[in-house]
C-alpha cells in the first residue's frame, strides 16, 4: 500500500506501508501528538492500494480540493473512501 502525504513538512511525499493503514503517522512522535492523519483510502479489487495522510492543522475541505488535485484514485485506479473521524 502506498501512503501519499499532504501538507506538513514532507508535503507530496509518499512511501510503501505494509499491512493495514494506521490511523496516525508515525504512530509515536514522543511529543504525544501524531504529525499525519489518515483521511482517505483508495481501493482497488477489495485492496487498500493507497492512503492519504494529512497534517494535523489542516481542514478537510483543504485536504479534499489537494487529494481532487492530485488525482490519486485516477492515478491508483482507486475509488477514494473518506475515513470517518
Amino acid at each position: 500500500m502506498r501512503a501519499l502525504f499532504i501538507g506538513g513538512t514532507i508535503d507530496n511525499s509518499e512511501m510503501d506501508i505494509d499491512g493495514a493503514p494506521p490511523v496516525h503517522y508515525p504512530a509515536s512522535t514522543g511529543a504525544g501528538r501524531p504529525r499525519y492523519r489518515l483521511h482517505q483510502l483508495g481501493k482497488r479489487d477489495g485492496e487498500v492500494a493507497y492512503a492519504v495522510y494529512a497534517a494535523p492543522e489542516m481542514d478537510n475541505e483543504e485536504v479534499q480540493r489537494v487529494v481532487e488535485e492530485r488525482d490519486y484514485a485516477r492515478r491508483f485506479l482507486a475509488t477514494p473512501v473518506m475515513v470517518e473521524r
